[in-house]
């Protein structure tokens, strides 16, 4: 992978140890060269001192670039496998740094099941600025290659979708996007790199909320894209120094030690939802799980294709649909907490409809299948039996 003072430092060469759990603890970083320190410090500084005018040691403003984000952005290529890394102060600041990379007139084709952040995003920061988006299901690889115009730049997919855990075919997706010349980033956020690696199945950018699983403790805010791409780097990294979305190192610091466990996280993250999906899916109370670890899922083959495992979130519908009836179970629980967000070692449940995708019109997210009755489940790391105890005694309550 290439090394440069905003991505991979020195010594993160094409002959790394490629074990998944060896990446992620030691990628990206090197014993500290002036004390010795095993972890990254947090270079807490907003200048660097020059020995001459633009004579620097690779960091000049921390804007524009710092010893504890480079660590970062090599370490999530490594996961990646990408030659790129490049951080933000948020998912949505990386989400932002692409669509600023369009110009006027340039169309979007985006997934119609995505984080209501990104939905409003598009719609009503970019619409006015005439990039429109065309929202489609990609579970018909035709049918999204006939929403392409001549002015489509930008695939945008998720998968797995957020909130109703579609599977989206990265590589039939890609090849027929790149007939069109059309670039096509995906939202790894819920699957990671442990679990799915979208460069390698033909996607041109990767976007994480690295607030969720990446950082995994709920104590941070940043974001990432990775790509093989040189010019869509260049791009990226000008945004990060022109419009300031640079994430701050203790973020970056708090992320690097987050890194270093995923795959032991995500271990217990899939084992526990697995599990939690087959107990909800023998519930009267549950009308429809929506886990693709579930033989019934529809896109459990392709997830079995394209993931190593089937991740930590679960969405699932009331029988009778009945929003007060959701909303009841989520004041019932006790060891799952109400709260927007995801991916941290304490279990969430959220209500998709009046939280996460409340800047959803009701119509478009009925128009998609997001139901009122929809509840999201984010599967930490406890202990199994005390989280099926909390769904067992909060769905007896309806």
């Amino acid at each position: 992978m290439a090394s440069t003072s905003h991505s991979n430092p020195p010594g993160d060469s094409e002959d790394a140890p490629s074990g998944f759990g060896t990446r992620a603890v030691h990628a990206g970083q090197q014993p500290d060269p002036a004390t010795g320190a095993v972890m990254t410090p947090i270079y807490q500084t907003s200048t660097y001192a020059q020995e001459a005018p633009g004579e620097h040691k690779g960091h000049e403003y921390s804007r524009v670039s710092n010893p504890t984000r480079s660590a970062l952005e090599g370490n999530l290529a490594a996961l990646e496998k990408a030659d790129h890394g490049i951080a933000f102060s948020s998912g949505v600041a990386g989400i932002d740094a692409i669509m600023k990379s369009l110009r006027p007139g340039d169309h979007v084709v985006a997934t119609d099941d995505l984080y209501g952040g990104t939905h409003r995003l598009l719609r009503q920061v970019f619409e006015p600025l005439n990039i429109e988006t065309t929202f489609v299901d990609m579970g018909d690889p035709k049918a999204v290659e006939a929403s392409f115009t001549d002015d489509t730049a930008l695939l945008w997919v998720e998968t797995p979708t957020n909130p109703l855990m579609r599977i989206v075919d990265i590589e039939a997706l890609s090849e027929r996007a790149h007939a069109h010349g059309i670039t096509v980033a995906v939202d790894n956020t819920f699957a990671t790199p442990y679990l799915q690696q979208p460069l390698l199945h033909g996607a041109d950018l990767v976007l994480h909320s690295a607030t969720k699983y990446l950082g995994g403790h709920s104590d941070l805010i940043l974001g990432a894209v990775c790509t093989d791409s040189d010019e869509w780097a260049e791009r990226l990294r000008f945004q990060v120094k022109s419009t300031g979305a640079s994430p701050g190192p203790m973020d970056c610091f708090l992320t690097l030690r987050g890194t270093k466990t995923l795959h032991l996280r995500m271990e217990q993250h899939c084992a526990n939802a697995r599990r939690l999906a087959q107990m909800l899916n023998a519930r009267s109370e549950v009308g429809r799980v929506r886990y693709p670890g579930l033989p019934s899922h529809p896109g459990h083959s392709l997830a079995q294709k394209q993931m190593s495992d089937y991740g930590g979130m679960i969405s699932f519908e009331l029988a009778d649909d009945d929003m007060e009836k959701a909303l009841a179970i989520l004041d019932a629980t006790d060891v799952f907490t109400l709260a927007e967000s995801l991916g941290g070692v304490e279990s969430l449940i959220e209500h998709p409809a009046s939280m996460t995708h409340a800047s959803i019109p009701a119509e478009e997210r009925r128009k998609i299948g997001l139901t009122d009755s929809l509840i999201r489940l984010s599967v930490g790391v406890e202990s199994f039996d005390d989280l099926r105890d909390d769904l067992d005694h909060a769905l007896s309550q309806v």
